[in-house]
């Protein structure tokens, strides 16, 4: 069982217990082998050389998931050599939907639903309550050779993470 931490986020002002470590920015990324809304296995190494954005988010079908989602694709438009990935346990084929009727075309929805790996990896699944085996709201920013630039939890589920920190290193 993967080590917890309780508090670090909360869901409506409640503590929310995440499995995993923090990482910080520093750290190598932890790779992973997700699936893409086509069916297909992405792994960190499958962008490797650009800058990457990943977003874990709780679900698609919420208010404050979709926004990020639509924002980030709106965004990276204007960042070259930069790919924005977002993971949810969304099921690949609830993904392609929304991604088909939001338009969204210019990030990559992956999905953790085959494993909590990639949750505990990267200290973003959420471990017991209303959300148990979702992944809490975090950015990460991956350069090209995998070193972590930046990491935010984002403190209140539902919450929108700070845009202008992320964006500023992925430019960076």
């Amino acid at each position: 069982m993967a080590e917890t931490r309780t508090g670090a986020v909360t869901l409506k002002g409640n503590p929310v217990t995440l499995a995993g470590v923090a990482l910080q920015a520093g750290q190598a990324a932890p790779d992973f082998k997700l699936q893409d809304n086509g069916l297909g296995e992405v792994t960190l190494a499958s962008s490797a050389g650009k800058t990457r954005v990943i977003a874990t988010i709780p679900s698609l079908d919420t208010p404050t998931c979709h926004a990020e989602t639509k924002r980030f694709n709106d965004e990276v438009k204007n960042l070259p050599n930069v790919e924005v990935l977002v993971v949810s346990m969304d099921l690949p084929f609830g993904q392609k939907r929304w991604c088909g009727a939001e338009g969204v075309t210019n990030v990559k929805t992956l999905s953790a639903h085959r494993c909590s790996k990639f949750g505990e990896d990267y200290g973003a699944l959420i471990s017991g309550g209303v959300l148990d085996r979702c992944l809490c709201r975090a950015i990460f920013v991956i350069d090209g050779q995998g070193q972590l630039k930046h990491v935010e939890y984002v403190k209140e589920i539902a919450d929108h993470p700070n845009y202008e920190a992320v964006l500023a290193a992925a430019k960076g």
